[in-house]
């Protein structure tokens, strides 16, 4: 949708890969059990991703959230093929049944979340899911947690919520209790490097010096790897003190 007030309602650009789970690096266990929950198993209307910066929480809610709108499944294939249209449009942005909320200040107020209730009213137009993912929900000011409350105490029967946080404590735990908790952990050096070269085709030695020098964050990876400004950068500000 449309960007409101001072909400982004457009998840950041990018490629599509194969896969849509092929962003989520060294999150194997994450994958599984959201691929398993389109499939439906252990399918549950509220979720909750956690995680340090750059471990790839709101990546991971974005990937489900083309996985449960897929087509692949109908025809024998996992759900989050990243190739059929449903998940093309789920990944740029702009599926009818699956909203991305971005706080764009320091917070989400009262008005936002009643917008989002409304929309989490609403049949979904494609017969799945009706998808509502909030990165940064740690920013709800305690009016617009008790709103979204009841929404997610008492969903309707294609309604999912998807919440993006640092940590579960940052969250309140009315809400909280009502999710269920993935915890995604800090890629491994090694994974990152290997993603950047297979999927970047990044030279192995470049993508093991981007790994390091982003301490796990996978999109600082990426830039280091790929844009030689970022590196000269860096490169400049360590050499400062020396």
């Amino acid at each position: 949708g449309a960007a409101t007030g001072g909400v982004s309602r457009r998840p950041r650009a990018g490629r599509f890969p194969v896969s849509v789970f092929d962003d989520l690096v060294g999150q194997h266990r994450v994958v599984e059990v959201v691929r398993d929950a389109a499939s439906g198993i252990g399918m549950t209307h509220a979720w909750l991703f956690t995680g340090p910066p750059g471990s790839g929480r709101s990546v991971a809610a974005r990937a489900f959230a083309a996985a449960l709108q897929c087509t692949a499944p109908s025809d024998g294939g996992e759900p989050g093929c990243g190739v059929c249209a449903q998940c093309h449009t789920v990944l740029a942005g702009t599926h009818a049944d699956v909203e991305f909320v971005r706080p764009q200040g320091l917070s989400l107020g009262v008005r936002e979340a009643r917008e989002l209730v409304a929309r989490a009213g609403l049949a979904p137009s494609g017969q799945r899911w009706q998808v509502l993912v909030i990165e940064d929900a740690d920013r709800l000011t305690e009016g617009a947690a008790n709103v979204l409350l009841k929404a997610i105490e008492e969903p309707t029967a294609r309604t999912v919520w998807l919440l993006c946080v640092p940590s579960a404590q940052d969250l309140v735990v009315t809400i909280r209790s009502r999710c269920r908790v993935l915890a995604l952990r800090t890629p491994p050096t090694e994974a990152i490097a290997s993603v950047l070269v297979s999927r970047d085709g990044v030279e192995p030695a470049v993508a093991s010096f981007a790994a390091r020098a982003a301490s796990g964050h996978v999109g600082r990876a990426r830039r280091l790897a790929t844009d030689s400004v970022a590196r000269e950068r860096r490169s400049a500000v360590l050499a400062i003190p020396s």
